[in-house]
């Protein structure tokens, strides 16, 4: 019998790993949502977390999306109440004002382009996978922001091509679509540590941490909003981040030419 879909959540060294464990291909269910829903809300109110790294288990898999055997076996009320839980959990990992990086260590289809979309970062394995929103296929929408991140992402005209025409690419081509961020050309047993080194430059004591966060939140809230708006939360935060102890100390280290050594506070 195969262990219950679960997210096993570690955190060290300021960083916070969620693994999604749900084999053979990482599937999301209603439990998995959950149990992501619950990760996520432990990472956002660990004080000591200062950044959020996604990552599927195994070597072969991100996440290939829902899990269609669950998703034709119940009712439309049920599957209406699952895509909504999916958007909040989904959402509420968007906006945890701490910076999130989706490790796509293998094939990141479907909804799990639609998770990976969610991060502020993501890095993917060369050769490790394909990635798209193919769900055309299945008589159905992406239906956990898909449509409306990946038009965001990289424009409408192009999101609704790739959408309806079922297109999936390699991972190379989505570096290129800007899609991901960046490739890594490793081993799969390297590649989350090569994450996790990469993760560490946004943690203290060598990066302002909270000053990542409020970037994030004011990139992530104030994108749609109108200019003024916009610049309103900006001012706002900002305001926040001169009265911290990191914003004295970074004035402070480049007033006197040295390497400041930020707190997170």
């Amino acid at each position: 019998m195969s262990a219950a879909p679960q997210v096993h959540y570690l955190a060290q060294d300021g960083i916070a790993v969620l693994t999604l464990s749900a084999p053979p291909a990482n599937c999301y269910s209603h439990a998995l949502m959950k149990s992501l829903d619950e990760a996520i809300l432990a990472a956002r109110f660990d004080d000591e977390v200062q950044v959020i790294v996604v990552i599927g288990e195994g070597q072969r898999f991100f996440c290939a999306g829902a899990d269609i055997s669950m998703l034709a076996s119940v009712t439309p009320s049920f599957k209406y109440s699952f895509c909504l839980h999916a958007n909040e959990t989904i959402s509420r990992l968007e906006h945890t004002p701490k910076l999130v990086i989706a490790a796509l260590n293998g094939h990141c289809v479907g909804g799990g382009l639609e998770v990976a979309m969610a991060a502020d970062l993501r890095i993917a394995r060369k050769g490790a996978g394909k990635w798209g929103l193919p769900e055309v296929k299945l008589g159905v929408l992406p239906g956990t922001g898909g449509t409306q991140r990946l038009a965001r992402l990289v424009g409408s005209q192009k999101a609704m091509r790739w959408m309806v025409e079922a297109h999936t690419g390699d991972f190379d081509e989505a570096l290129t679509e800007g899609i991901v961020d960046y490739v890594y050309d490793c081993e799969p047993d390297a590649f989350l540590g090569r994450v996790l080194e990469y993760a560490k430059r946004f943690t203290t004591p060598e990066t302002a941490a909270m000053a990542v966060g409020h970037i994030k939140r004011a990139v992530k809230s104030g994108a749609d909003l109108p200019l003024e708006q916009g610049l309103a939360l900006e001012r706002e935060l900002q305001a926040k981040l001169f009265g911290s102890d990191d914003a004295a100390e970074g004035l402070d280290a480049y007033i006197e030419k040295r390497k400041p050594r930020f707190a997170g506070r």
